[in-house]
């Protein structure tokens, strides 16, 4: 009997590995283009709200406010088994270290059409690199 169904993801990068009536849960491990290095805009949502939980490693959640080019930022050290919840219409973005794995738990198809990016100038990615930079050292 096989009442269970079983999902994993092994490689790197994003997979929206369940997806089932108006909701989904997607893995997010480590793969370069999500380092802090190579982050170049922020995303949001207008539809859903987005869970993330760190199942293993090292990452940062961002959160931030954009007014006139503005950005404040709420950053996070993410630590394993709790919940974080990044409301609907906040942008947003994670920054992985190396054998990080996320859990992501989201609406049906989000990352099929739900989503805006918010392309960061170099002074501005800068100043993102500088914060979370700050907040790992203080760990």
């Amino acid at each position: 009997m096989n009442l269970i169904e079983i999902y994993k993801h092994e490689k790197e990068g994003y997979d929206p590995s369940f997806i089932s009536d108006g909701w989904q849960v997607a893995f997010l491990n480590y793969a370069e283009a999500e380092t802090l290095e190579c982050i170049e805009k922020l995303d949001i949502h207008y539809l859903t709200d987005e869970v993330f939980v760190l199942l293993n490693g090292t990452a940062v959640l961002i959160a931030a406010d954009i007014q006139d080019n503005q950005i404040s930022y709420d950053l996070i050290n993410m630590q394993p088994g709790i919940i974080y919840n990044i409301p609907k219409n906040t942008w947003h973005k994670i920054a992985m270290y190396e054998g990080s794995k996320v859990c992501i738990v989201e609406k049906t198809n989000t990352h099929l059409g739900d989503f805006e990016f918010y392309n960061l100038s170099e002074e501005q990615k800068a100043d993102l690199r500088r914060a979370v930079n700050q907040l790992i050292t203080e760990k």
